[in-house]
């Protein structure tokens, strides 16, 4: 199969990103980068994939879509939002962290992460490490946010992780982040990065 033939059959059958998924419109815009946010928090426990994406669209179902709105919300409204998601084990802890980086969000970046974008100045590394500022997001969390960021934000293009890289290599295709990157045009990059991640996870 041709390298052509997979990365399409990668795109038609896994090519979502995790942000669609959990009902994020994802913009250069205060609040759906917000919500990216909240769910690198909520992936950054070892915990399945699907219920992450479900707590997401709880706790934003239930208005939690700003980080005012996460602040604003109760410990308890919180936990509650994360129990009907089935999120357990980490509830309350994970309730507590994401009142506490939204709180962060307010002071620092005056709500908007193109703030935190800005004071990274281009360096995707810099943006990786103020990323890990917030609780509970790691170098897992801000991996997370750069693979489905980069149709937004250049800087952080090529971000395939080592799980995806692990995937990829065993389909066959490139290992290198700037190999994969040609495979598909700039807009496609967070859906290949996905789709090799959720091939890796099978």
């Amino acid at each position: 199969m041709s390298r052509a033939t997979t990365v399409r059959n990668l795109l038609d059958e896994h090519g979502r990103t995790y942000a669609d998924e959990a009902g994020i419109h994802l913009r250069d815009t205060p609040m759906p980068l917000y919500q990216l946010l909240t769910l690198c928090v909520l992936f950054s426990v070892p915990i399945k994939a699907d219920m992450a994406v479900a707590a997401a669209r709880e706790l934003f179902a239930a208005g939690m879509r700003t980080p005012r709105a996460m602040v604003d919300a109760s410990w308890q409204d919180r936990v509650d939002a994360l129990v009907r998601a089935h999120y357990r084990r980490y509830d309350e802890s994970t309730a507590t962290a994401l009142g506490e980086g939204a709180q962060l969000v307010l002071d620092r970046y005056r709500g908007d992460l193109r703030r935190l974008r800005d004071e990274a100045d281009g360096d995707p590394e810099k943006l990786r490490d103020l990323l890990t500022e917030f609780p509970r997001i790691g170098p897992t969390g801000a991996d997370i946010f750069s693979r489905e960021a980069q149709g937004l934000w250049p800087e952080l293009r090529p971000a395939f992780d080592k799980r995806a890289q692990d995937a990829a290599e065993e389909l066959g295709l490139p290992r290198s982040p700037e190999k994969l990157a040609g495979l598909v045009g700039d807009e496609d990059l967070p859906r290949l990065a996905a789709a090799l991640v959720r091939v890796g996870l099978k």
